[in-house]
């Protein structure tokens, strides 16, 4: 596949993996989805050959593509790429262990076949573009989904089971969010079933990352995390205070300290400012 290249290339030798996702994340214009993707698991492995494992998912899409007719219409080929991801290659979701951070590291789904909903629904994506679909992913509440755009309307998705989803089933799952909200009246279906942008994408990913490291302690994991997402997000004032405490947490308290300054500063009237407005001196003057 002829992917998005950037004006000057990278010799990633000589490249920080956070430098190197700062480089795929800076312009929304050919956003490169799969490859950010992959390189979240640099984080375990700063060795990780991105291209390799890019590679690897060319090679299925190239084992689909070989099987489709140049005529083939939408439906058809859907029908074939569902029979492909779900069947032949096996990919679902980790029932036994869905909060494994290894589901939401792409080169763990492609070894094991199991994941949780967005990192599945990337590669059902690109696999699924590649074979000449319209495949878009969907930030649906709790449960990321995929869509296929085909002549006679919207196909979704799930990309945790294979299963596609009626407009019912879709109502059913989005009651428990309708309710929690209390708004029910003023939020169509519709309104949950816009394509999610790959900085979306990613960011979701990044703060399933996030919650899976917070809920073990896991500091140093979740310092990488939140790094990226600071990069990511670069006006997400929140995930640049959480960054400033878990650098804290780590004892870089001078690095803490400047991001911690960022989020007073865009943020004055938040209602942790006079709290963390404490420790940004006291940080200070152990620096």
């Amino acid at each position: 596949m002829n992917r998005p290249t950037m004006s000057a290339p990278l010799h990633y030798d000589d490249v920080t993996p956070l430098a190197y996702f700062a480089s795929l994340v800076a312009s929304d214009e050919g956003f490169p989805l799969l490859e950010a993707a992959v390189s979240l698991a640099q984080d375990d492995d700063p060795a990780l050959d991105v291209q390799g494992v890019l590679a690897q998912v060319d090679g299925l899409a190239q084992r689909l593509k070989s099987r489709l007719a140049a005529d083939a219409a939408p439906l058809q080929k859907l029908r074939l790429l569902n029979r492909f991801f779900f069947q032949e290659l096996g990919f679902g979701g980790n029932l036994n262990d869905y909060h494994d951070r290894r589901n939401s590291l792409i080169p763990a789904v492609l070894a094991t076949r199991r994941g949780i909903p967005i990192s599945l629904a990337v590669l059902y994506q690109e696999i699924g573009l590649q074979a000449g679909l319209v495949v878009h992913g969907i930030s649906f509440p709790g449960h990321f989904l995929a869509k296929v755009s085909l002549p006679r309307g919207e196909v979704i998705i799930d990309p945790f089971s294979g299963q596609s989803l009626s407009r019912d089933e879709l109502e059913e799952r989005l009651a428990p969010f309708r309710r929690r909200v209390g708004n029910d009246d003023e939020m169509p279906l519709g309104l949950f079933l816009a394509s999610a942008t790959p900085r979306d994408t990613v960011a979701r990913m990044l703060r399933n990352l996030k919650e899976i490291h917070r809920a073990h302690a896991d500091w140093r994991r979740l310092e990488r995390v939140l790094a990226r997402l600071v990069i990511l997000l670069p006006e997400a004032w929140t995930e640049r205070r959480d960054h400033a405490l878990v650098l804290a947490e780590l004892g870089a308290r001078r690095e803490a300290a400047a991001a911690l300054s960022i989020y007073l500063s865009q943020c004055p009237d938040a209602d942790d400012a006079p709290t963390l407005a404490r420790h940004l001196a006291a940080w200070q003057a152990d620096s």
